[in-house]
């Protein structure tokens, strides 16, 4: 991967979890990686009753009406994201949490990276 792809996915792993904080969530983990997947951010959604486990995957793409971020979470990664959410659960072992779905934040950035866009999508998987 080039170093502006790693770049432009920073940024938007940024935007995003600036986004989920403005919005309530606190982001327990970025970057989570082991042999059986990969989660790029982990947030806890406050509830009275119990905070959620979000596993967030944030997909950055320059814009293009005819290619949207959202696009590339196909079932297949649906799937890895499910793996690495039940592993990155066990491995964790909090009790608070009541509840664990999976998340993508979609952004889009203009040419010189700046976000023109950006869409929460809740319970994708």
């Amino acid at each position: 991967m080039s170093e502006a792809r790693r770049r432009r996915g920073r940024l938007g792993e940024d935007a995003a979890a600036r986004f989920l904080r403005g919005e309530g969530y606190a982001i327990v983990a970025r970057n989570w990686s082991r042999p059986c997947g990969e989660i790029d951010l982990v947030a806890r959604e406050p509830h009275a009753d119990g905070d959620t486990l979000v596993i967030v995957e944030v997909k950055t793409r320059r814009a293009d009406p005819v290619a949207l971020p959202e696009e590339a979470i196909d079932w297949r990664k649906r799937r890895a994201l499910g793996r690495a959410a039940r592993a990155f659960a066990a491995e964790l072992r909090d009790p608070s949490w009541r509840a664990m779905r999976i998340d993508a934040v979609a952004v889009e950035v203009d040419d010189d990276d700046r976000v023109v866009a950006l869409r929460h999508f809740r319970d994708i998987a």
